[in-house]
């Protein structure tokens, strides 16, 4: 059984529950992927199935004769699988796999933020903005140390590049399932921009 699927995150949305509280969902279409690749354990070492997602207006040459008559496929993505005996490439998979209540993980890449300062990247709270220091208020401070070890230790929480990492957020419920338009409502924010490709994957199952 597969336990994954390659999406992609339509936007934030809200439902009612039963009781009339309002719930934060985001809406992710899931599927409709076709399998491109499956690997055994005999083979490959481990059970998995590689997924494709949406179409490309083009690919390359090995992209093509990987491919095959599959046609063009924008998305490729590994999911692992509990048992691929009975799986064949082309089938096709949807979000009929998953089921209201169910407890999900998704994997995807966070919103890249540019070059950041420690105050936005870290938090940091800033420096004194009294005594004349009047251009020290978002300053990281001192990074170095004495003679001993005398040089800035690898690993300092400094300015850089945020977001833009691979992220999983962990047991997000499924609050609806409709695989008539490949649509899932998860409960909570997922990572990543409107229009982000992600992996939803049962919880507990990703390797």
């Amino acid at each position: 059984m597969i336990q994954g699927i390659v999406g992609k995150k339509i936007g934030i949305t809200q439902t009612f529950a039963a009781d009339g509280r309002i719930i934060a969902t985001t809406a992710v279409e899931a599927g409709p992927c076709v399998i491109t690749f499956v690997r055994t354990k005999a083979k490959d070492g481990y059970e998995a199935v590689q997924l494709g997602f949406g179409e490309a207006r083009k690919v390359n040459s090995p992209e093509a004769g990987h491919l095959g008559k599959l046609g063009k496929i924008a998305v490729l993505r590994e999911v692992t699988a509990d048992d691929t005996g009975s799986l064949e490439v082309g089938a096709r998979v949807d979000a009929s796999m998953f089921a209201k209540g169910e407890k999900v993980d998704v994997t995807g890449i966070s919103k890249g933020k540019g070059f950041a300062g420690g105050v936005k990247r870290y938090h940091f709270h800033g420096g004194p903005k009294t005594h004349g220091q009047s251009d020290r208020h978002r300053a990281p401070g001192a990074v170095g140390s004495t003679t001993t070890p005398g040089r800035v230790l690898k690993g300092q929480r400094m300015a850089g590049h945020m977001g833009h990492d691979q992220v999983t957020v962990r047991n997000l419920s499924v609050i609806e399932a409709d695989p008539a338009r490949n649509l899932l409502l998860l409960k909570g924010s997922i990572p990543g921009p409107v229009g982000a490709m992600i992996i939803v994957h049962k919880a507990g199952k990703r390797k």
